[in-house]
């Protein structure tokens, strides 16, 4: 994207704002992001997070995470999907989150109207018939964001690649209220 220095006549905008009309989404938001680069100081931070805690979330732009958790810069490891299921990806990094960088917690966050409970695995099967090729990832889709807490819960603590299993706890968050409610492991 090319940007043109601003006239005095022009009233000041940020520099989101001075994409091109015709431009993207990503052309707005890397102005967005030189505006924070002008601004921006090294904060001298280590890559290990302070809280040593790893956060496992769905994706859904509904999710603050740092705000509805108190977090700040530094605070923790965000590992985001579709769902914030527990997947082989997800035990990647949190092995690599606990191993390598210190953490020692892992939240575990669903959420209420979540889109995962919309869609079923015969998405694979469209998505072959669509393209001429079966994804070799699951869906993991679900019906019942509970019980798909227990199953990431029960995933986590019995991966043999994490050190660290014993504080791991399992919260569904309430997309009206803001409000995380914590479910319970399976007995």
């Amino acid at each position: 994207m090319s940007t043109s220095a601003q006239s005095p006549a022009e009233p000041s905008t940020s520099a989101a704002d001075r994409a091109r009309p015709d431009g993207t989404v990503t052309d707005r938001l890397v102005g967005a992001n030189t505006e924070y680069a002008a601004e921006f100081s090294d904060p001298g931070m280590d890559a290990k997070p302070v809280l040593r805690v790893a956060v496992v979330a769905c994706m859904d732009a509904r999710l603050d995470l740092h705000k509805a958790l108190g977090l700040a810069l530094g605070d923790c490891h965000t590992i985001r999907n579709a769902g914030g299921v527990v997947t082989d990806d997800v035990i990647r990094s949190l092995t690599i989150s606990q191993r390598a960088l210190g953490t020692r917690s892992v939240i575990l966050i669903h959420h209420t109207n979540c889109g995962m409970e919309s869609i079923t695995e015969e998405f694979r099967q469209e998505l072959e018939v669509e393209v001429g090729q079966r994804p070799v990832w699951a869906v993991e889709a679900y019906t019942d964001a509970d019980q798909d807490v227990r199953q990431s819960i029960q995933r986590v603590r019995t991966s043999p690649f994490l050190l660290h299993n014993d504080d791991v706890r399992g919260f569904v968050f309430d997309v009206t209220t803001g409000l995380l409610r914590e479910i319970l492991p399976a007995s």
